[in-house]
């Protein structure tokens, strides 16, 4: 396979990377804000509704008890900061993501960053919860993460900018 295929089908694989990282962002966006306008009472339910289908298929999921067991007791604050967090994570990706896709060099080596410090963070959760989900999404990151550098070194060569 000649370099220039090689090249062609990683750039492919990093945009299909970002647009499932957009669309991750999004939905982050998307639940802040859903969020914010339940009340106590209807994220109870939402709650309950988003963890059926897990209890139905492992009736001893910790998680989905957990968040159902706890989900009353959520207070104002607490809400608060998963609203704050989620929008925050969902709109640094998005933020990212679209500057990555207009191919802005500065955008690289951030995006690097702060990908990197969501997995790490994401690891540092899985020893709390044990999520075969937080494994699957920080393997996701370190491929994006891989495919970056590898765009980056090689948007870096066609600008003809210094390794």
């Amino acid at each position: 396979m000649s370099s220039s295929n090689s090249q062609k089908i990683l750039h492919e694989t990093f945009v299909i990377g970002l647009i499932l990282k957009g669309a991750n962002a999004l939905l982050e966006i998307a639940v802040a804000v859903g969020l914010f306008f339940l009340t106590p009472n209807r994220f109870t339910q939402a709650v309950s509704a988003l963890t059926a289908r897990e209890l139905l298929e492992d009736p001893q999921d910790k998680i989905a008890n957990f968040l159902l067991h706890y989900s009353p007791l959520f207070s104002a604050n607490a809400r608060l900061f998963i609203f704050v967090y989620l929008l925050s994570h969902g709109l640094i990706k998005l933020g990212l993501v679209v500057a990555l896709l207009k191919r802005y060099l500065w955008a690289y080596p951030l995006a690097m960053a702060m990908f990197s410090a969501f997995g790490v963070y994401q690891l540092y959760r899985y020893t709390y919860t044990h999520s075969l989900g937080l494994i699957i999404l920080t393997a996701f990151d370190v491929l994006v993460i891989i495919l970056a550098w590898l765009e980056y070194k090689n948007l870096r060569r066609l600008t003809g900018q210094k390794e």
